[in-house]
């Protein structure tokens, strides 16, 4: 301990906090971990909670007119219950779309291809697996949510500067110049983290020779609230339910043909969309914006360290296939929720080792399976080897076929039980 002390220049022993904590980011994970943290009347837990000292540090809120973020997440339903306990999943239900059942059509094109399957959330007895939220509609309640604690400051900042970890806080220093300590940093702060940096996390990235065009558009025929999944050679064509007839879009493809698609006109890409669909929702009569973005992938060789927890893709990065990615971030902040609120009802530190180990033991099993899962998933759909394609096919005939393991399939897929 006292090595660390002299490499960070900190020094050990009592200190004034500017908070108790920290959240690096005011994305999605990061509000959603700055609200929750705060604590109030009730918890993530929707128990009674001590208020903390949360300092929310991000980039200003400023939507464009002139160009509106237009994609959304797919929250299934420890998601969503996560936003009804911070108060924000009202401010996103006018805007958002139940998904009541989950299509998964092999169009491979291949000689050994899956049966159809589909997942329907009232075989389990349940409304919906989840709803589809705006990004805007999103990070707007939980904003409001933030607003709403008195014990959370939502600090605008160009960035943070600095990370230095010490003995008994971290001390951070913003663009502007202001200094910050806290007894533990949240890094939500995306896959160039500065914070796993701070934190000597080691991280490894890889790259797929895919990009995915992800954007909203409106079609003559109802989509009943399924959301549908084309397995295609390139990579998934994934449509989720909007309210209305719209839907959002994810469309994978190879880099050359997703530059393509980007640079149709807006009829000429409504009729691509309407083909690959094969008439699935009718005649697409209107397109949003689109955006492409190369497909990575990313892991942390630690979630957490030297006072600091990672969460949401500064932690895990995976492709966008079975709507895994803030599901997985949103699952970060209540196990993090979980171990501050042991370690002060054991009279501890809330960024003790002890405290983050327990946060590392609660979320690497989950974090590596989903990991692995999707990426396996996607390089079966690149892949032209028999032996791969002959997996997916028996997999998804099998979980087609069997009832308890398809439930159990759906249930692991949406609320994981490990």
């Amino acid at each position: 301990m006292g090595d660390m002390a002299r490499q960070t220049g900190a020094t050990c022993g009592a200190e004034h906090h500017d908070a108790d904590i920290v959240v690096v980011g005011a994305g999605p994970a990061g509000l959603a971990a700055a609200v929750a943290l705060a604590g109030g009347p009730t918890d993530a837990l929707g128990e009674e909670a001590r208020p903390r000292r949360v300092i929310s540090a991000g980039p200003p809120f400023a939507p464009d007119p002139e160009r509106p973020d237009t994609r959304t997440t797919a929250l299934f339903r420890g998601g969503v219950t996560l936003l009804e306990r911070l108060g924000a999943f009202e401010g996103c239900r006018p805007h958002s779309a139940p998904l009541k059942a989950i299509r998964i059509i092999d169009d491979t094109g291949r000689l050994l291809r899956a049966p159809e399957t589909l997942f329907r959330a009232e075989e389990l007895g349940w409304n919906a697996f989840g709803y589809n939220i705006p990004n805007r509609a999103l990070v707007a309640a939980l904003r409001d949510a933030l607003d709403a604690r008195p014990a959370c400051e939502a600090l605008e900042t160009r960035g943070i500067t600095a990370i230095t970890p010490g003995c008994d806080a971290v001390r951070l220093q913003t663009a502007e110049g202001r200094s910050l300590r806290a007894r533990l940093v949240v890094g939500a702060d995306g896959r160039g983290s500065l914070c796993r940096k701070a934190a000597g996390i080691d991280s490894r990235a890889w790259s797929y020779p895919q990009v995915a065009i992800a954007c909203n558009f409106s079609h003559s025929a109802r989509h009943d609230f399924v959301s549908t999944e084309f397995h295609r050679p390139a990579g998934p064509f994934t449509t989720v339910p909007l309210p209305g007839d719209a839907s959002s879009l994810v469309w994978v493809e190879t880099p050359a043909e997703a530059e393509r698609l980007m640079a149709l006109d807006e009829a000429a890409f409504a009729s691509a969309i309407e083909a690959r669909l094969q008439g699935l929702l009718g005649t697409v009569t209107e397109t949003g914006p689109r955006a492409a973005f190369p497909l990575k992938g990313l892991t942390a060789r630690a979630l957490a360290a030297r006072r600091i927890a990672l969460v949401g893709e500064a932690a895990h990065v995976i492709p966008p296939i079975g709507a895994q990615g803030l599901n997985l971030g949103f699952r970060d902040v209540g196990a993090l929720v979980d171990c501050v609120a042991a370690a002060e009802e054991a009279g501890a530190d809330i960024g003790a080792p002890e405290t983050l180990a327990a946060y590392e033991s609660a979320r690497r099993a989950d974090v590596w399976s989903r990991t692995v899962a999707v990426d396996a998933l996607n390089r079966t759909l690149l892949s032209d080897l028999l032996p791969a394609q002959l997996l997916r096919s028996v997999g998804l005939s099998l979980i087609g076929a069997l009832a308890p393991l398809r439930r159990l399939v759906m249930r692991e897929g949406v609320q994981p039980t490990g």
